[in-house]
């Protein structure tokens, strides 16, 4: 959990436009409203300087200052995903897990199915017990991003320490390992979970 997006991640999504996001470019629960193509927002430069002193607040670890920073970021910029993915993580950091919940929820109203809040929101709900809804959510959002490396990996844990469904954590975790081959931990999950499989 907790992948803070940050300028270099900004920087990668769009050359021609600083853009506050990381990812708010999939489709998933279904809104009335088409998502945003993140590289056609413009965003004045107040938003983006507070959105980047509130990734440094979240690095320092200073969660009060980054959500109420953030709180504003969101007030004038509510069409991208990353402010509200900070946001719900700060949120969970200072430990309200309901207003962390409320942001990733809002994350995937502007992005629907995007990878990073599915990931965060499906990780809160797994630490909640709501086991249920973690493997819906992973799940929805892996339909779009099958190749997303944090999403398998987590949704095999959820498979394997919560669920007790060997076969689902196998399925992910050889997945996950199709693209980390080199991932000495999870092959020796991999390992584990074809002997109890047997």
């Amino acid at each position: 959990m907790n992948h803070i997006l940050t300028q270099g991640n900004l920087l990668r999504v769009s050359l021609c436009v600083l853009a506050l996001l990381l990812s708010a470019c999939a489709s998933g629960p279904q809104t009335s409203i088409r998502p945003v193509d993140p590289l056609s927002v413009k965003v004045s430069g107040s938003v983006n300087r507070d959105f980047l002193r509130a990734v440094e607040y979240l690095q320092g670890e200073r969660y009060p200052e980054a959500i109420e920073l953030l709180e504003s970021v969101v007030e004038r910029e509510q069409r991208l995903s990353a402010p509200y993915v900070n946001l719900g993580i700060a949120y969970y950091k200072a430990g309200d897990e309901k207003h962390a919940e409320e942001s990733f929820l809002q994350a995937l109203r502007a992005a629907p199915l995007d990878p990073v809040a599915s990931n965060e929101l499906a990780v809160l709900y797994r630490r909640q017990g709501r086991f249920d809804e973690a493997k819906k959510t992973y799940r929805d959002s892996l339909q779009l991003h099958p190749e997303n490396l944090p999403l398998i990996k987590n949704f095999g844990i959820l498979c394997d320490l919560y669920l007790q469904d060997v076969n689902c954590a196998l399925a992910q975790f050889e997945q996950y390992l199709k693209y980390q081959p080199e991932d000495p931990k999870v092959a020796i999950w991999v390992t584990d979970l074809k002997r109890r499989a047997n």
